[in-house]
């Protein structure tokens, strides 16, 4: 469960979250530039990778789904560096992080927080959890059962929580990292669709290279002893991010282009049991933006499309076919559906 002490710590986050300061903060400044937007988000970029070796591409989906306004799932086997590639781009940014390591006890008020009678003023307090901060590590999120991992699903459909009645803002920006771990089938809970589909992107981080693998032992040998991700130092503000998503919101995106989006999502729902979500969708344009914004163009292009499509829209798709359905029908799709 969560302690007293993160508890305490969100304090902050939670109110500035209720007072709305933190949007008013990010109507006091203007979008960046294309290329500075570009700018932030290849030292965030580089930044993570004093940590994490080998590995860049993943770490470009971390900051697109962050700038995408979104959410990010990393699903794979045990030690391959899911935790550490959450905290190095949470610690590159200069925002709140908390973490929740979920298990099969842990209740939803552990994530959202809990209102406590104080005796002295004869009221209930709020008791933030750990949910009020920029950015959250969901740890091996499908540990805990679905009604602990469905706290969440307000929280990263509306950027809010609602306790006893009273709806409290969380901070902007708000990202969720989750992680699992997909070889303890027995002894973990599938993820709720509803809950999945709120994960703008989902990733794997597959086993390292030889050399890369030596890199690694390299950094880690030696030294103070401390992990070097407790080194990241912060390369960019909670400014430059609300910039640059402001950036990526005004990325052109024209009618054929959105045309085909939804003929590929349009695809998916005829060949599945459970195709692309609207939401889905939109997370594909969204990205696609993204992605734009880092090749330094204020336009999308199908190309950005057809490289985002792949992470934003497989984990979305059910068939009854066995296997790994949702990767083999993206890209059937993109084979499939013409660019108009």
């Amino acid at each position: 469960m969560t302690d007293a002490t993160d508890v305490a710590e969100t304090g902050e986050a939670a109110e500035a979250g209720q007072t709305g300061d933190a949007g008013d903060a990010s109507a006091e400044h203007g979008a960046l530039g294309t290329t500075e937007a570009a700018a932030v988000a290849e030292r965030v970029i580089d930044n993570v990778e004093t940590v994490i070796v080998g590995k860049r591409d993943a770490v470009e989906h971390v900051v697109v789904t962050v700038l995408a306004g979104g959410h990010l799932l990393v699903e794979d086997v045990p030690g391959v560096g899911k935790t550490t590639l959450a905290k190095a781009v949470a610690r590159s940014v200069d925002a709140s992080f908390k973490r929740v390591q979920f298990t099969p006890d842990l209740l939803p008020s552990d994530v959202t927080g809990v209102n406590v009678f104080n005796q002295r003023t004869e009221e209930f307090d709020f008791r933030p959890g750990p949910v009020f901060a920029n950015f959250v590590l969901g740890d091996e999120i499908n540990r805990a059962p679905p009604k602990t991992q469905s706290a969440l699903l307000e929280a990263m459909e509306e950027r809010q929580v609602t306790t006893d009645g009273v709806t409290r803002a969380l901070p902007d920006p708000f990202c969720v990292i989750a992680t699992q771990n997909d070889v303890e089938p027995g002894r973990t809970y599938e993820l709720p669709v509803a809950e999945v589909d709120r994960f703008t992107k989902k990733i794997r981080l597959g086993y390292p290279g030889t050399d890369d693998e030596a890199a690694i032992l390299d950094r880690m040998i030696g030294g103070n002893g401390d992990h070097p991700v407790e080194s990241v130092e912060p390369v960019a503000s909670l400014d430059d991010l609300r910039r640059a998503r402001a950036t990526v919101a005004g990325v052109e995106a024209t009618e054929p282009l959105r045309g085909y989006v939804a003929r590929l999502a349009a695809y998916t729902r005829r060949h599945a049991d459970l195709g692309v979500s609207p939401r889905g969708s939109l997370a594909l344009l969204r990205t696609a933006q993204v992605r734009a914004v880092l090749d330094g163009r204020d336009y999308v292009v199908p190309d950005d499309v057809q490289r985002e499509a792949p992470t934003v829209l497989a984990h979305r798709i059910r068939g009854d076919t066995g296997g790994d359905v949702g990767a083999d029908l993206v890209a059937e799709a993109l084979d499939a559906v013409a660019v108009e």
